[in-house]
This record gives structure tokens, C-alpha cells and sequence, in this order.
């Protein structure tokens, strides 16, 4: 299937629905997007808060899953800053390199 054909079946899986909005919105949504481009404006409105209320409620579920007794090194910004400075300056093994090298003559033969 080409592009343009999953574009088409794409938009096909469009529905149609009617919303009553008052008549200044209406007004205001055509000078900003156009009349030919309401549907879209208001798409990407929705998507738009449907992804913020989606996280809202994520952070709602997770507040207050960190105790403070857990985490007493968080206590206040600057041990926080101490404890980022900390984990940063950890020195970490890599491990191997997934890639070989091209300059190993070895590399070709495996």
C-alpha cells in the first residue's frame, strides 16, 4: 500500500460528530485557523487536553508515593544538589562495546 493510500484510509476513519459551541468561539476559531480548518484546530485542542488531563491524573495517583523518612537525603534543595552531584561523579563500567571496531582485523571475521 502506497503512502497516500493509508493517508486516505486514515481519514476515512474520521467521525463525524456535531458540537454546539457558542457563536464568539466560532467566530474567534475561524480568524485563527480558518474556516476550511476547524475540524482540525479542534482535534488537536482535544488531543491537546486529553493529554494534560491523562497526566493530571498520573500525578494525582502518584503523589505521595515518596515518604520523606525513605528519602531523608532529599530533604532540602541543597542535599538534593549534594545527592545529584554524588550520583553524577559515580564512576560507571560501560561494559564491552556491542559494536566492533572496523580498524580490528578481527572484527571482519566474526
Amino acid at each position: 500500500m502506497t503512502g497516500t493510500g493509508r493517508v486516505r484510509n486514515h481519514v476515512r476513519m474520521s467521525v463525524r460528530t456535531n458540537l454546539l459551541l457558542p457563536d464568539d468561539l466560532v467566530e474567534e476559531l475561524d480568524r485563527v485557523a480558518g474556516p476550511r480548518n476547524r475540524s482540525r484546530f479542534v482535534a488537536d485542542a482535544i488531543r491537546y487536553k486529553l493529554r494534560r488531563e491523562k497526566l493530571r491524573q498520573a500525578w494525582g495517583k502518584s503523589f505521595g508515593i515518596l515518604k520523606a523518612e525513605d528519602y531523608p537525603h532529599w530533604a532540602t534543595s541543597e542535599q538534593v544538589v549534594e545527592w545529584v552531584r554524588a550520583i553524577r561523579a559515580e564512576e560507571t563500567d560501560p561494559g564491552p562495546d556491542p559494536i566492533p571496531k572496523l580498524s580490528d582485523p578481527r572484527a571482519a571475521h566474526r
